[in-house]
């Protein structure tokens, strides 16, 4: 099933959050490009006009949909739930995710398929039937424990803490505007966000650093200016198999035995603090809902 020229002509608008669908997040060159990125769609914005790009990306994915099936393909399927993904839509006061719900499954209702809310607060796509169409793919893990005694640390006597997240990055004034980014997200999620220089429990730093890792079940590294030490806590981190989310001010400050980790970057301005704050919120999202 394909969907129809008009829908694919509105939906384009909405992506890039044009003037008639200002409600929505507006998306420069560089977030279209990420837009579709993450959605594991490999298209690069060519600077030409915004919303006639995406109308020629989104002809593309329907073009790939089959005539005979009931739905559109895959890949466009994505498109359309992470256009309403409610991360997108925070901390901004200019947005209504309500609306944008009601603008997109009006532009779907010619194609006969409609977005529904599920108890999680995201969306998926269904015909107006009720069949559930699916982009899901089941993945199986194989997970073996392993177990080792520490010379350097002392094993803290205190559980491990599902609302911790801990934070390892410069002690600088320069990243205050980094760490308070993090905090927004944190406080928003009624999380617990520490550093080390939060806490003094014990005689050495290190241990309390090891304490504060040890009992988090996320962490959070910033690789800005090759910090050896944060280098050397992002390996306990990944020693006690903690979740670890590297954000970087820039790709080259990742060592290359990490750079298959998927990193976020950030710029240390205003905006740049805003987008991190976005992106920490899905990711940290994304973990807990696969707890």
């Amino acid at each position: 099933m394909k969907i129809s020229r008009p829908a694919i002509m509105k939906l384009s608008e909405m992506i890039c959050g044009n003037e008639a669908f200002n409600h929505f997040p507006y998306r420069s060159s560089s977030q279209l490009t990420k837009f579709f990125i993450d959605n594991d769609l490999d298209f690069v914005h060519d600077g030409s006009t915004r919303h006639l790009w995406v109308q020629d990306v989104l002809n593309k994915l329907n073009e790939q949909s089959i005539e005979e099936d009931n739905l559109p393909n895959r890949d466009l399927i994505k498109v359309i739930i992470s256009l309403v993904n409610p991360d997108y839509f925070l901390f901004d006061d200019k947005l209504d995710h309500k609306k944008a719900v009601e603008d997109v499954n009006k532009s779907l209702k010619s194609s006969k398929i409609i977005l529904k809310e599920k108890a999680d607060g995201q969306y998926l796509l269904t015909t107006l039937t009720g069949q559930f169409i699916s982009t899901g793919i089941s993945e199986i893990e194989a997970i073996q424990q392993i177990t080792f005694t520490p010379s350097v640390f002392k094993i803290p006597k205190k559980p491990t803490n599902s609302k911790l997240i801990s934070v390892m990055m410069p002690f600088s004034p320069a990243y205050r505007g980094t760490y308070e980014a993090i905090k927004r997200v944190a406080d928003h999620m009624e999380l617990e966000c520490l550093r080390a220089d939060d806490i003094w429990e014990n005689s050495t730093i290190i241990q309390d650093i090891f304490d504060l890792i040890f009992c988090s079940r996320i962490v959070i590294v910033d690789f800005s200016e090759r910090n050896p030490n944060v280098m050397y806590e992002t390996g306990i981190a990944h020693t006690l198999g903690k979740i670890v989310i590297p954000i970087t001010q820039s790709f080259n400050d990742i060592p290359s035995d990490l750079g298959h980790h998927r990193a976020l970057k950030y710029l240390p301005n205003d905006e740049g603090y805003r987008n991190l704050s976005n992106d920490l919120y899905k990711r940290i999202r994304t973990i807990i809902e696969e707890k």
